[in-house]
């Protein structure tokens, strides 16, 4: 398990690094967001279809089948030709990282007591220390000596690896079946969901054709289809914040979307406003996914005095911080030295709250409901990500050449999800 969340947390910090690189050769800029949105959105049809096939015969079958096409994406992806044949293989990997996420949250369900959730949670945490450390950097040196697609081949042969340790041990997990019918309502609207997401990414692309107004009516118009999709993918009152588990799920969302709108823009902020190799512009990814484990690791040992809410408020007020301070640096055009630094509170605060949210949402489910909340806590935050980098993308769009006002309204729209997250998050006492 360990092993799967160390190769998507390297797979991610990875392709965030090496993204502009891959942009310049390819020129395609108007593809960047949807490079990284686009895997997010149908990521949330692989969580649904894992969800239910969990919850129906366990997670074996779904476990194998998410790695099969995590895997398969990225082979797409590292031999790619142009922008749209590797964004076809992100969307791919996308769909088997969905998958893989809900299948990992439902083992733990099933093997673990639940006094040892906080501890799991942490050390899937635990797992981002070496790739935050040298992921991005040797993403960036791959990137500057043998090429970025080694990047994503690399990782292939990694995920071959983690098969073999992983394939004997499931052999002697026993499957359950629970007689959950297949939900295919749900799987229809996530394929709504992630078609409409899509859309919203895509919009930029017809600046062009376009003007502002119309571009930004369609990616808005968009994300509302995708917003209502979630009321069948969410437990009821998910989108009303209605106090307990509902509350837990949108709070992902919200800070998925905060995070994520900041931290993808940050590496092509450096390289494009500071000159920055891309190597030196992961620093801030490093340092980030290195106090996100550090965080987690505290909150997973400290689990039984510091409460859900309190946890998960400290974690915003940190990265509202460190939004605040790359903010400063685009407006300012400070040192880039702060924002590397600064959005290492950004990490921390994700640690401190992320285990927590996973926590809290097993705690509020029952054995039959834990692969449909497992998959609503991944799509919220799939779905909050993948809309904030949908708006980001309408942002350069409509904008025209790169300018530091450009990333000002990608860390502003960020910190405004933020400032929401820290108003609801009083409710997600049960």
């Amino acid at each position: 398990m360990l092993a799967m969340i160390l190769l998507s947390a390297f797979e991610a910090l990875a392709v965030t690094t090496v993204m502009p690189t891959i942009s310049a050769e390819f020129d395609g800029g108007s593809l960047y967001a949807l490079a990284f949105s686009g895997p997010l959105a149908v990521g949330v049809v692989g969580m649904v279809v894992a969800g239910n096939w969990s919850d129906r015969t366990g997670p074996r079958r779904p476990l194998f089948a998410s790695v099969i096409f995590f895997a398969g994406g990225l082979l797409v992806a590292g031999l790619a030709t142009n922008m749209e044949l590797l964004v076809f293989g992100r969307l791919v990997s996308g769909l088997g990282g969905g998958g893989l996420t809900v299948a990992l949250f439902v083992l733990v369900a099933r093997v673990f007591p639940e006094r040892l959730h906080p501890k799991v949670f942490a050390a899937f945490a635990a797992a981002w220390v070496i790739p935050s450390l040298v992921g991005p950097l040797v993403a960036g040196l791959v990137a500057e000596t043998v090429g970025w697609r080694w990047v994503f081949l690399g990782v292939v042969v990694l995920v071959v690896l983690a098969m073999g340790m992983v394939v004997p041990v499931m052999r002697g997990f026993e499957a359950v079946t629970t007689g959950e019918p297949w939900k295919l309502s749900r799987i229809v609207w996530s394929v709504v969901a992630a078609g409409a997401v899509l859309v919203a990414s895509l919009s930029g692309q017809l600046a062009d054709r376009l003007n502002g107004t119309v571009v930004w009516m369609l990616a808005l118009a968009a994300i509302v289809v995708a917003v209502v999709s979630l009321r069948t993918l969410l437990p009821p009152g998910a989108l009303l914040a209605r106090r307990g588990l509902p509350t837990v799920i949108l709070l992902r969302g919200l800070v998925s979307g905060a995070y994520f709108a900041a931290e993808t823009y940050l590496p092509y902020f450096f390289t494009s406003q500071y000159q920055l190799t891309p190597a030196l512009a992961g620093l801030a990814l490093s340092f980030a996914g290195l106090s996100w484990a550090g965080a987690s690791w505290l909150q997973g040992r400290y689990s039984d005095r510091i409460s859900d809410v309190s946890s998960i408020r400290a974690g915003i007020l940190l990265v509202l911080f460190a939004l605040a301070v790359v903010l400063a640096c685009s407006v300012f055009a400070l040192s880039p030295v702060l924002a590397i630094v600064g959005w290492l509170f950004a990490g921390a605060g994700m640690g401190a709250m992320y285990p927590r949210l996973s926590v809290a949402m097993l705690r509020l489910s029952s054995v039959t409901s834990q692969g449909f909340n497992s998959s609503a806590l991944a799509i919220s935050d799939s779905i909050g990500a993948a809309s904030s980098l949908a708006l980001t993308a309408a942002i350069f769009a409509t904008a025209g050449a790169v300018s530091a006002f450009s990333f000002t309204e990608c860390f502003l729209l960020a910190a405004v999800l933020a400032l929401v997250a820290l108003a609801v998050s009083g409710r997600a006492r049960s």
